[in-house]
């Protein structure tokens, strides 16, 4: 029951995580920065103790190269003087050093390989390491490209939307403006046929024939003569009658 638990725990916790994650790329990308530059840290502490055990091999080695040339000059003075006792002490000592010297160079060739295997393989992750995080930036910021033009055209379709699904709206809203000014038009139409034009016409020969009075009593305070208009002559010229046959014979 409590293993039931603790693995549904662990799984909503899990979930959070990711969920975490995923929602802030960034911070988990400098987060794995971090971790690789202790990472890289305590790498170079290792190789730096391997390091040293390799100078301590070749320091060991120069001495055990030194004591082995002064073993070999004792020895071959003890035997060019005859001293075969301490010649045989000092070529069995002389033994023992070159086997230590032979295996110590053995250690010191394979650890200078180690070391350089160590570094390569540490250059190369790093290599490595720097190549995914700088095509994770790129991924990240193409991502928030991808992300915001993925937003923009989601908007676009909802006003596509919207636009089409407003067209109801403003052919209705277009009907009601054409009967309305078709109901203002008519209203105009009625009110100018309900205007007497007799009476309009009566009231403007009033108003000119008040006018004409007006005028003429103006003229004669003033002594002014009014040029009468001349009517047309409304008559046709008379016709000459024909002249008879006597008449054209008497002349």
């Amino acid at each position: 029951m409590f293993r039931r638990l603790w693995n549904l725990i662990k799984g909503m916790l899990g979930m959070a995580v990711s969920a975490a994650e995923a929602s802030n790329p960034e911070a988990l990308l400098e987060l794995e920065k971090e971790n690789l530059r202790k990472q890289i840290a305590q790498y170079n502490q290792g190789l730096a103790s391997h390091a040293a055990l390799v100078e301590r091999l070749i320091s060991q080695i120069e001495r055990e190269e030194k004591r082995e040339r002064e073993l070999k000059a004792k020895a071959s003075a003890h035997i060019k003087a005859g001293n075969n006792e301490p010649a045989a002490r000092y070529a069995l000592s002389l033994q023992e050093v070159r086997k230590e010297l032979e295996d110590n160079r053995r250690q010191l060739e394979d650890a200078e390989k180690t070391y350089k295997d160590l570094t390569k393989a540490r250059d190369v992750t790093i290599q490595e390491a720097k190549r995914k995080i700088e095509s994770l930036k790129f991924g990240i910021q193409d991502m928030k490209i991808q992300k915001a033009t993925a937003e923009l055209s989601e908007m676009a379709t909802g006003m596509v939307s919207e636009l089409g699904g407003s067209g109801e709206t403003l052919d209705r809203l277009e009907g009601i403006v054409r009967e309305q000014r078709e109901k203002a038009a008519g209203r105009a139409r009625v009110a100018r046929d309900s205007v007497d034009m007799a009476e309009v016409k009566l009231k403007e020969s009033e108003e000119n024939a008040l006018a004409d009075m007006a005028l003429a009593d103006l003229a004669s305070e003033l002594g002014v003569t009014l040029d009468e208009k001349t009517p047309e002559a409304s008559e046709a010229p008379v016709e000459e009658e024909p002249e008879s046959e006597s008449e054209k014979a008497g002349m």
